[in-house]
């Protein structure tokens, strides 16, 4: 079967897919990670792959920017083609002082400006939770036991944004004061789409800029810290 947006066939996609944005990011963690890796989609440039990873199939389809995106994607990919957990590997905006450039914020929970869900349940504010063994499996790759937080690696909310170059001080203020880590564009349609759709999803950033300013990642660091992401994503479906 084909969708407008996915040209693969039946079987073509595994039942775990790892989902970055950046369809090149996509070609990159197939060539690197993946064993046996063949394209099998490029539909508007689009890419995706399947492979193996330890044995297991494993596929990575870019998502493209944004929770637009995102949802058709995810919601194809839960719908037409088997797949049953989602984890987007991304990158996220550090909003909480305790969250520093190179770390990953593993997002137990999505807030979202986006109206995309506000009228889902009709009279209801709907919460955007990740899938708990995914979270879970996740946290424990990391090494987050009782009593122990491992170095630059959080659990906890994010913002899911639809505005890329947001002045909203006041705002931002509230949310980190509530507990928010970071801000990015996908997770809570991700969310959304898999609790529709019967799936699991999970959430996984490496933080590649602070919103309060100065420091951030260069290119060749957003790939070399983005490994740790994608290591932990394999883990959390190998568990």
């Amino acid at each position: 079967m084909t969708t407008p947006h996915i040209a693969a066939q039946p079987g073509d996609l595994a039942p775990d897919v790892l989902m970055p944005g950046d369809p090149l990011r996509a070609r990159r963690i197939a060539e690197e990670v993946l064993d046996d890796a063949r394209l099998v989609t490029e539909v508007r440039g689009i890419l995706g792959y399947t492979g193996t990873h330890q044995g297991r199939p494993v596929s990575v389809l870019a998502s493209g920017m944004g929770m637009p995106s995102m949802a058709i994607y995810a919601t194809e990919l839960y719908r037409f083609f088997g797949v049953r957990r989602i984890i987007r590997i991304g990158t996220a905006g550090g909003m909480a002082d305790r969250v520093r450039v190179g770390d990953v914020v593993i997002a137990s929970a999505a807030h979202t400006d986006s109206a995309m869900t506000a009228n889902r349940i009709p009279g209801i504010h709907y919460s955007h939770a990740p899938g708990f063994a995914l979270t879970m499996a996740a946290a424990s790759a990391a090494g987050f036991r009782p009593g122990v937080t491992p170095d630059g690696v959080h659990v906890g909310a994010v913002l899911s944004s639809d505005v890329f170059y947001a002045e909203r001080p006041e705002a931002t203020a509230l949310l980190v004061q509530r507990g928010t880590l970071a801000v990015e564009m996908e997770a809570a349609a991700l969310y959304a789409v898999a609790d529709a759709e019967g799936g699991q999803a999970l959430t996984i950033c490496t933080v590649s800029d602070l919103i309060s300013g100065g420091e951030s990642l260069s290119a060749d660091e957003r790939e070399r810290l983005f490994a740790r992401s994608v290591q932990l994503g394999l883990a959390a479906f190998a568990a």
